[in-house]
């Protein structure tokens, strides 16, 4: 049985623990709301170039772009989004799972060769250890987000693909929807697949100066750079919603295991005082004989 130092040290301790918890909680709350407002701020701009991007690519063949022509996918790559640190419940492990599942899928494919781009350093370890072919990794970079690490990762991924280097590449991450949701996105980044917009927003023709061409030169590669970043985005609020939520419910268990020992504290000491008692009565009583 554990003596009474021991469960006031295992009290302790968890109530320790609940403080980090706690701090951590409260951490992240404060960091979510400026990434929500980045990422919604990001949102607007990201599906407004997607529409213009479609309007624009209707006018031309496909062919005639570099970053629009369908290739047979020999090299795939898959952009795996996580975060650089741990405690934010199954986030993480969510993304990575279903890397995985796509890795295998395409592997089932004959002659498909697949390599990842690790953005943020759960990912890059997790896969490393297995021996995956990592073409590069971002990691520890989360804390300082700016837009010019959306724009290194998808220069490269831009150079890879107009050196056939990669022949089709997809972005895997996780999606903001609320505190306590996240939903698993799997997207093809390369060929680039422009979606006309639901409601054609540009009901008039007009004349483009210079020529669909040769603004698709310019909107091609300023959306690979939009949309990393609004996946970047995206995958940083939901880890923070993530780890909010993950160290609310581990305040909530510390709060309960503290219950649970300090109620056994008391039921030890109170047999440790009645031992005490039943000694001094049993020795009284040897006295009087």
């Amino acid at each position: 049985m554990a003596t009474l130092r021991d469960i006031r040290r295992r009290i302790a301790s968890v109530k320790s623990t609940q403080q980090i918890t706690r701090a951590m909680k409260m951490v992240a709350a404060a960091k979510l709301r400026r990434a929500q407002e980045r990422m919604q701020r990001a949102r607007p701009y990201a599906r407004s170039l997607d529409e213009l991007l479609g309007h624009v690519s209707a006018k031309v063949e496909h062919s005639l772009h570099p970053l629009l022509e369908v290739r047979e996918p020999r090299h795939v790559a898959l952009v795996v989004v996580t975060g650089d640190r741990g405690l934010a419940g199954s986030f993480n492990s969510n993304v990575i799972r279903r890397a995985n599942q796509e890795i295998q899928s395409l592997r089932q494919q004959e002659e498909t060769q697949v390599s990842l781009i690790c953005l943020g350093r759960k990912g890059f370890e997790h896969f490393q250890r297995r021996g995956f072919l990592i073409l590069e990794k971002y990691i520890n970079f989360f804390n300082n987000l700016d837009f010019h690490h959306a724009q290194f990762a998808g220069g490269l991924i831009k150079e890879k693909y107009l050196a056939h280097d990669l022949d089709r590449v997809f972005l895997v991450y996780n999606e903001f929807k609320s505190v306590i949701q996240q939903r698993l996105v799997v997207q093809q980044l390369l060929p680039i697949v422009p979606r006309p917009p639901e409601k054609e927003k540009y009901t008039t023709e007009y004349l483009f100066e210079p020529s669909p061409t040769k603004l698709l030169d310019s909107l091609c590669p300023l959306y690979i750079n939009i949309t990393v970043w609004q996946a970047l985005l995206e995958s940083y609020a939901a880890e923070l919603g993530a780890r909010m939520s993950a160290m609310d419910s581990a305040t909530d268990n510390a709060e309960e295991v503290i219950g649970q020992l300090t109620l056994y504290y008391n039921k030890v000491r109170q047999a440790s005082i009645t031992k005490d008692l039943l000694d001094i009565v049993g020795g009284a009583e040897a006295l009087k004989k």
